[in-house]
């Protein structure tokens, strides 16, 4: 069992590293059997097709992304800090993953119901975090509002909508420049904190 789970996340590896360099639409089956030197049918018995593959590869993202959201996490900071160190990760994510489309909710991917289904999970999965973030910050008495799971929905929304306008402005098939990576984080932490002022007791 240890030696078929160790040869799935090698697949998983092998997988990431194809997406991450040509995309995941010019990525095949075959493609990741020659990078690996695996045959067809072993790489067909951990994975029956691309799109169990393309799963396998989300989850394994964003379980390393929440890895290390809650490995920064420090709730003795305060809130505006914590949005900033989530920022950091994010972005960090953002540009080692480009190429999965991932930040941008994987448009070409998204009709298809299973990876819709497995992606809504996920990031239902960041805005629990996020809502328990900002419950935190109530309890010390940063900020007051009624509804914290809208907040954070909210506030992720609005990350992702300057996100894409950084995609929309590069271009969808180049890689954004320095420049624009560093023009998307400053607005993120400026929209972060005219939030946590709009928010305060």
């Amino acid at each position: 069992m240890i030696v078929a789970d160790k040869k799935r996340e090698l697949i998983i590896d092998g997988a990431i590293k194809r997406f991450t360099h040509f995309g995941i639409n010019k990525t095949t089956m075959n493609d990741i059997a020659e990078d690996l030197s695996v045959s067809k049918p072993s790489l067909y018995y951990y994975f029956p097709d691309k799109k169990s593959l393309i799963v396998g590869v989300i989850e394994r993202v964003f379980n390393d992304f929440f890895d290390l959201l809650k490995k920064k996490h420090n709730p003795n900071q305060p809130l505006i800090d914590i949005l900033y160190n989530t920022i950091e990760v994010r972005n960090t994510f953002f540009q080692k993953y480009y190429m999965l489309r991932i930040a941008e909710g994987i448009p070409d991917l998204l009709n298809d119901d299973v990876i819709k289904k497995k992606l809504t999970s996920l990031k239902s999965s960041e805005k629990e975090f996020f809502a328990q973030i900002f419950i935190q910050a109530q309890v010390k008495k940063e900020i007051i509002h009624e509804d914290m799971n809208h907040i954070a929905e909210l506030y992720l929304e609005s990350l992702m909508g300057l996100t894409n306008m950084c995609i929309m402005e590069t271009g969808k098939d180049l890689f954004p420049d320095k420049k624009a990576l560093s023009r998307m984080t400053q607005k993120q932490k400026d929209l972060s904190t005219i939030f946590t002022k709009g928010l305060k007791c």
